[in-house]
């Protein structure tokens, strides 16, 4: 299974491990899950996870990117013409549209509205958990 993990579920996940972005984590930790990336993607990561509000330390940081990239898939996303409410949130939907079959797991399934995106999945932590439990 391959997955675009949305920043707000990657933290989420780290900070309540017994939650369902915890579970989505643990997958992506134990190999189960792979996640879809880009260089934006790797450089948001980083910039969240490494604000002091989170208390992460450098080095857990840069080896939890380290596993990403290594066990993760690089995607080379084309640029969508499609406005969404956070143009933020774009790589993100742009990785989604670009690895066939992947899955974007958001906390904000609002910012990335039905009606301007069809063709992906887009599931919240807990939809996502309840589906993949059933695979």
């Amino acid at each position: 299974m391959i997955i675009v993990l949305d920043t707000n579920v990657l933290i989420s996940g780290l900070l309540k491990g017994n939650s369902n972005p915890g579970t989505i984590v643990n997958l992506v930790a134990t190999g189960r899950i792979k996640v879809a990336f880009d260089l934006r993607i790797i450089n948001e990561y980083r910039l969240v996870l490494l604000r002091a509000k989170f208390g992460f330390h450098k080095r857990d940081v840069e080896a939890l990117l380290k596993q990403v990239e290594n066990e993760g898939i690089f995607v080379s996303a084309a640029p969508l013409k499609v406005n969404i409410p956070d143009e933020g949130d774009k790589p993100f939907l742009e990785v989604a549209a670009a690895q066939k079959g992947a899955v974007l797991v958001t906390g904000n399934k609002k910012h990335f509205p039905a009606e301007l995106i069809t063709g992906l999945a887009i599931m919240n932590p807990a939809e996502f958990v309840k589906y993949i439990s059933r695979s």
